[in-house]
């Protein structure tokens, strides 16, 4: 085996391979493979949306980046990464960086990484084990990556202290002034405590219980990760929370700059398996806020060991078509210096800044001399191509100052401020006004006083827009943050709009034709969810779930004492079913019983007995007296609700039961029941003649 292979641009080092791959995903890997060398990735999107899969959305969707994207590399950079996979983020760090070494076990997995990246001459893949590999690394990488790898740390490197030794281990190969960066779900993320499943295990509550049932992965909460650095001696160190999580991130914050009341609304993001819903997370995460706990609570961790960038906030607005794809950033030059950014994430989002520097303009002039401030800004570093600079503005969000109404109930207040909104919605409104800010929501409002500091209008157009329809999209985006929200649609869209049913229906449908048209009509990552098709279960639902299950699938023992069965020598049986189908008892009879009655359910039902005994005995259908029709197949049919099988004991013993039950209508019992007893019939009458003609 040659010990270098190449792929287009991308060399293929295998120096360090063993000749095969010891961790597989399975046939997965085989069709994300198929996709790379046959697909360029501006076509991957488009895939993704077909094929509905969640290892496809994951591996090759262009969002993943986001979670690097924000970061400071230049093009002298010399960046390590290390568990590089499908290449998820390589292809970015080689457009930002001047060479990218990665590191991955998977020879198959590295073909997908060089095969979507093969445009890049500065990216090598390295493929082995990371013990092996790593003692000819180089020691003066400006960055070092581990994005999704860390808890994997005693795979990588096993021993008693193995997340010390891997942080130590990667931590000497980057440059004195360089970083070590480690994306990371925290294991007290507020997801896993409101019904997510644990991401590696599958599990509920696995992180949050200590990982007591092992696994492979470990996660850390922030305390757990300073005490890694701790030992390790590691003493500059910053933390970023990215948020939703790291996978899919679309807003990072940091210790300079935290989430504000009602920002984090966007918690449903359950991909890749199936969740259920134990509380509201937005609810949740305000007050963990107002406590100011959200460090502790952040789904998860972005650590950068080393110089702490000057960004302190970014959010992602590029789920979007190219052409309005942008990044916002605040910027820190110094302690009190705070600079808003607006870049675009595309060169066809130039147009998109350009319309938001001519918006500035006609809005400021619209609103001169009131308390309504348009957010000021210029091109930065004199280019508009390199994107926009706004003034950074304190104050309290407008949002939150309705929610602040909504906690006290007090609607009165809530009310006064929603009138006044109106008030400067309308205001120099007219039919020949050329310019309309369609993006005057109530996040977007920044109250300091007697200030109103409008900080984001890039929505705007020079047309005519009716207050009533800007104030349904303010409206409509408020009540979807949550229960206390959604209460105040009769008062915003009925009393204060004056909408009926009608026309709200047909504005919702106006607001999500734009929002695809913003879109670019692409399925966003949020829609991702719905076509992958994983449920999320609130636990209302749930409860009223398991009162219907222990009512429709409990079983009942009666035990006959020589007396006949009756109610009182009985006993119910509410945790015997498996699936809802699956009937098992296990049960000690008493010994003076001399027939015990099994019903299974009481409802109309198939029966499909796979064995029914005690202690040693097996009965068979001749032991047994039955009010159901014995089905040609073998099953038992019932078409009364009160199925029931009987057999005869002596002496007591363990009551062994493992049958199939399964619900039936009405109609299809009955049939099934005279079919079956049609042909029972035939086949005595052919038994009866058979015997007459032996005789």
């Amino acid at each position: 085996m040659t010990d270098r292979e190449t792929v287009g641009s991308v060399t293929l080092d295998l120096t360090d391979y063993s000749g095969e791959d010891l961790y597989s995903d399975g046939a997965i890997e085989d069709v994300l493979l198929d996709i790379a060398k046959k697909n360029p990735p501006s076509e991957f999107p488009r895939i993704i949306a077909e094929q509905k899969s969640w290892p496809v959305f994951y591996h090759l969707s262009p969002f993943r980046t986001n979670i690097i994207d924000w970061l400071p590399f230049k093009k002298t950079d010399k960046v390590l990464e290390i568990g590089s996979g499908c290449g998820a983020i390589t292809g970015a760090l080689a457009r930002r960086a001047g060479s990218v070494t990665c590191i991955d076990l998977s020879k198959k997995r590295s073909l997908v990484n060089a095969h979507r990246n093969k445009e890049y001459d500065n990216i090598t893949i390295k493929v082995g084990n990371f013990q092996d590999i790593e003692p000819h690394l180089d020691e003066d990488f400006d960055c070092v990556l581990l994005i999704g790898v860390f808890e994997y740390g005693q795979a990588y490197i096993g021993g008693d202290t193995p997340y010390e030794d891997f942080m130590r281990i990667c931590n000497r190969h980057r440059k004195e002034d360089g970083r070590l960066i480690i994306a990371i779900e925290n294991k007290f993320g507020l997801k896993y405590w409101a019904g997510c499943r644990e991401d590696h295990l599958g599990t509920y509550f696995s992180g949050l219980e200590g990982y007591h049932a092992g696994g492979s992965a470990r996660t850390f909460t922030r305390r757990g990760l300073e005490c890694i650095m701790e030992r390790v001696g590691i003493r500059e160190y910053s933390f970023y929370y990215p948020y939703p999580d790291y996978k899919f991130m679309t807003t990072v914050y940091s210790d300079r700059y935290l989430p504000k009341k009602g920002e984090l609304s966007n918690n449903l993001r359950n991909f890749d398996r199936e969740r259920v819903l134990l509380f509201d997370e937005k609810q949740v995460f305000d007050e963990i806020i107002a406590e100011k706990e959200f460090p502790l609570f952040s789904n998860s961790y972005l650590l950068v060991a080393g110089a702490a960038p000057d960004v302190i906030y970014t959010k992602f607005s590029n789920d979007r078509a190219p052409k309005w794809a942008i990044q916002t950033k605040m910027v820190q030059r110094a302690p009190e210096q705070i600079q808003v950014e607006k870049i675009p994430h595309t060169a066809a989002a130039y147009g998109h800044m350009q319309n938001t520097q001519k918006a500035y303009a006609l809005l400021a002039k619209r609103y001169e001399g009131t308390k309504i401030e348009m957010n000021k800004c210029s091109e930065k570093d004199g280019n508009v191509e390199n994107g926009l600079v706004f003034e950074y503005c304190n104050g309290i969000t407008f949002e939150a100052m309705l929610d602040e109404c909504l906690s006290r109930a007090d609607m009165e207040g809530f009310r006064a401020l929603v009138d006044e909104y109106m008030e400067w919605l309308r205001y120099g409104e007219d039919e020949q006004q050329s310019v309309s800010n369609i993006d005057f929501i109530f996040p977007n409002i920044l109250v300091d006083g007697d200030k109103w500091h409008v900080i984001d209008y890039e929505w705007t157009f020079e047309k005519y827009v009716p207050a009533k329809d800007i104030a349904f999209r303010a409206f409509y985006n408020y009540t979807l943050g949550g229960e206390g929200r959604e209460a105040c649609r009769e008062l915003l869209f009925k009393e204060i709009l004056g909408l009926t049913d009608e026309e709200i229906d047909a504005a919702v449908c106006k607001e999500q034709e734009l929002q695809s048209e913003i879109s670019g009509n692409h399925v966003s990552v949020d829609g991702m969810r719905e076509l992958i098709g994983n449920r999320a279960y609130e636990l209302d639902g749930m409860i009223g779930h398991c009162h219907y299950a222990d009512e429709r699938f409990v079983a009942q023992l009666y035990f006959d004492y020589g007396e006949g069965f009756c109610e009182e020598h009985s006993v119910k049986l509410k945790d015997c079913f498996v699936m809802q189908k699956d009937l098992r008892i296990e049960y000690e009879l008493p010994q003076e019983a001399v027939r015990v009655r099994i019903d299974p359910c009481s409802n109309m039902c198939t029966v499909s007995i796979r064995s029914i005994m005690v202690n040693e005995k097996l009965y068979v259908g001749e032991d047994m007296e039955t009010n159901g029709c014995w089905h040609p197949c073998g099953s038992l049919i019932f078409d009364s609700e009160d199925p029931n099988i009987t057999i005869n004991v002596a002496g007591g013993g363990l009551l062994h039961v493992d049958m199939e039950v399964m619900e039936l209508p009405e109609i299809l019992a009955k049939n099934l029941v005279e079919t079956a007893s049609g042909q029972n019939l035939l086949d005595r009458t052919k038994c009866f003649i058979k015997q007459k003609l032996k005789g």
